[in-house]
């Protein structure tokens, strides 16, 4: 991710965007491919990606990531390379192992160059020729694989300085590599760092679609800070949908940062009502941990980003479907599940409760269950889990509730709905367990401003489902915008309650809440945290 400074600029998509498909023939599909705008697999099946970004090139020795990461439910990860311009060069037999182990864990696998990161701005950027030069020396590890593969040019090839000047580069190396017998999908980068804040992606993507005879082509847009709005990412995102051009949310954020705070909501609610693929930056390894999705690598330690893209609303977990490549989501498949057994509720407080039921059978194999809140003729979902079993957060105390379960294939054929369970939550919040300690770290700071993060740690042996976290600022500090949790603010005192996916907290387990605040000339730590009425160690 790069961070940049600017407004929303986007111009409309030229006039030529009525026709949406290469003047040339379409060649012959092989493998994953382009149809009318859409992502296709090479027997017909709509593709939409569900994935996250995962940093191989800086951490080759984090082999059992992809496996992790497919644990989720994603299926599509792009893999971070390097050319040799800027970091060690991923050659063909290791470019070869990371296409098996996708293979192997049913991923499909968007691979990328990162050195063109920036390319005008940072001066040790590479070119998108150079780029294109790598993937046509691994012209012999990739041919075959036009089922599995992706290949992602360069990534975010063009900073903000003259981004006009992205377009011919990126149409040459598509059809260099085109020219050099490449029928892959291909993707392609936005400039402005790969939010196209200018619209020079928006305004150029007909011409270079054009360009490309086999039509095989995909763009790719990352939306960080400057998709601050609903608008901002409903605007791009349908642009390309009217006028029938390919698109995915190639990388996203969802924690602020300090241009902004991206609206991950919209863009994840956006890209599913419109069938568009996203894969979240990154699994693990960032600079700045604020948008690991898994700390130190550890898919038992999700952070509440995390927690957000994989179990949150519209999130991977409720929304992937496997390639029909590995066997999943067979379009001949038409047979749905049954219905799951009735759930019953366990482990009921304030503001969570415990449910879980007997599974449902199908004709080749339960993808997941969806966990939905009944009220009347109308239902809202909830939670989702790959196992009979979810605790639902972020209830409201002394309420009653209706829930019930819906279960899903791969191909993406829905159950019945089981019968309901009635659950009233109890009137008070509990405590925490045995203990808690706090860590508070400024993240950074600017003038007037600053980024925090908070992680709560549970101490003690039993599971924390719901908390009021508590502290005072000694400076005039004030939050301005959170994620991870919803704060309140009266004077120096902060109260922060959680959001849904990090309500609960597992005995020696973590949440983080992140946030940006207002600050003068200093901006001392507090040193005391309350967690729901109980005094916090500091760590």
């Amino acid at each position: 991710m790069a961070a940049l400074l600017g407004v929303v600029l986007l111009s409309a998509l030229g006039p030529a965007a009525a026709q949406a498909r290469p003047a040339q023939a379409e060649a012959a599909a092989t493998g994953l491919h382009i149809s009318d705008g859409r992502l296709l697999e090479g027997n017909g099946n709509d593709f939409v990606m569900r994935g996250v970004n995962h940093a191989h090139t800086w951490y080759p020795g984090e082999t059992q990531s992809l496996a992790d990461i497919k644990s989720f439910g994603a299926n599509t990860v792009r893999v971070v390379l390097s050319d040799g311009h800027r970091w060690t060069r991923n050659g063909p037999a290791e470019v070869a192992g990371i296409i098996a182990d996708c293979r192997t864990n049913r991923l499909i696998c968007v691979l990328e160059v990162h050195d063109t990161t920036g390319y005008g701005e940072d001066a040790a950027a590479g070119t998108l020729d150079h780029a294109a030069d790598y993937w046509i020396s691994l012209k012999d590890v990739l041919a075959g694989q036009e089922d599995y593969v992706i290949v992602n040019i360069g990534n975010e090839p063009w900073g903000n300085t003259d981004p006009a000047g992205w377009t011919a580069p990126t149409t040459a190396a598509v059809q260099k590599l085109r020219g050099a017998g490449f029928a892959h999908t291909i993707m392609v980068d936005a400039p402005n760092w790969g939010q196209d804040w200018q619209g020079v992606m928006r305004a150029n993507a007909q011409a270079v679609y054009d360009a490309d005879t086999t039509g095989n082509l995909i763009f790719s847009i990352h939306m960080y800070s400057v998709y601050n709005s609903a608008q901002a990412v409903t605007d791009y995102l349908n642009a390309f949908v009217d006028a029938g051009l390919p698109l995915l949310i190639g990388e996203f954020g969802g924690p602020a940062d300090q241009w902004g705070d991206p609206d991950e909501d919209t863009m994840m609610a956006t890209a599913e009502q419109l069938g568009l693929g996203y894969l979240a930056w990154s699994w693990s390894g960032n600079t700045d941990p604020i948008l690991d999705l898994a700390v130190d690598f550890d898919p038992s330690r999700l952070s509440s980003w995390g927690e957000r893209v994989f179990h949150g609303a519209n999130g991977i977990a409720q929304t992937s479907e496997e390639a029909t490549v590995f066997g999943g989501g067979t379009p001949g498949d038409t047979q749905a599940p049954t219905a799951p057994g009735t759930p019953t509720a366990s482990a009921v407080t304030a503001t969570s409760a415990t449910l879980s039921w007997t599974a449902a059978t199908d004709n080749v194999a339960i993808a997941g269950y969806d966990v939905v809140r009944v009220n009347g003729a109308s239902e809202t979902s909830v939670a989702s889990s790959t196992t009979t079993a979810v605790t639902v957060t972020g209830l409201t105390a002394e309420t009653a509730y209706s829930f019930a379960v819906y279960a899903r294939d791969a191909a993406g054929n829905r159950s019945a709905r089981s019968a309901t369970v009635g659950v009233t939550t109890d009137r008070t919040t509990p405590t925490p367990g045995v203990g808690c300690s706090v860590g508070y770290r400024v993240v950074g700071e600017w003038p007037g401003g600053f980024q925090g993060e908070i992680t709560i740690r549970n101490t003690g042996t039993a599971v924390i489902n719901g908390w009021n976290l508590g502290f005072s600022f000694a400076d005039g500090q004030t939050v301005s915008n959170m994620w991870g949790g919803t704060p309140t603010q009266s004077g120096a005192e902060v109260g922060v309650a959680p959001a849904a996916y990090t309500a609960q907290i597992a005995a020696n387990g973590s949440v983080t809440v992140g946030f940006t605040g207002t600050r003068g000339a200093t901006n001392t730590t507090p040193t005391a945290f309350t967690l729901s009425g109980t005094a916090c160690t500091t760590a």
